[in-house]
């Protein structure tokens, strides 16, 4: 079993920055994939960024260049740096990870964006 705790979301207006944490328990971390999922209200949850044990990054169209992800094993947790931030940037947050054919979410947190 392990558990996701998102945290970090808020309102923010255009062209701003949020920071985005999702704390994770188990024993083991830094050999798993985790990403971050959205979605907006009466669209399908997107893929906005994913980063694998080994540190590799992959991101969504829309971010491109204004998401980061990053890990921080000892601490378990993984981050989302989001700058420039649009106002269809607004959805719910999910941390997401597998372990073998288990999906894991978290409960998800709010980033708004005023325009």
């Amino acid at each position: 079993q392990v558990q996701l705790v998102e945290s970090g979301g808020g309102l923010v207006q255009a062209g701003g920055s949020l920071r985005l944490s999702c704390a994770t328990s188990g024993r083991t971390f830094s050999i798993y994939a985790m990403a971050w999922y959205r979605q907006a209200p009466g669209k399908q949850r997107e893929l906005v960024a994913a980063i694998t044990g080994a540190g590799r990054t992959n991101y969504g169209d829309s971010v491109k260049g204004r998401f980061t992800i990053s890990r921080d094993n000892a601490k378990k947790t993984v981050y989302l740096q989001m700058n420039s931030l649009k106002p269809e940037d607004t959805a719910v947050y999910y941390c997401h990870t597998q372990r073998g054919e288990y999906d894991y979410w978290g409960q998800g947190t709010q980033v708004t964006v005023s325009s």
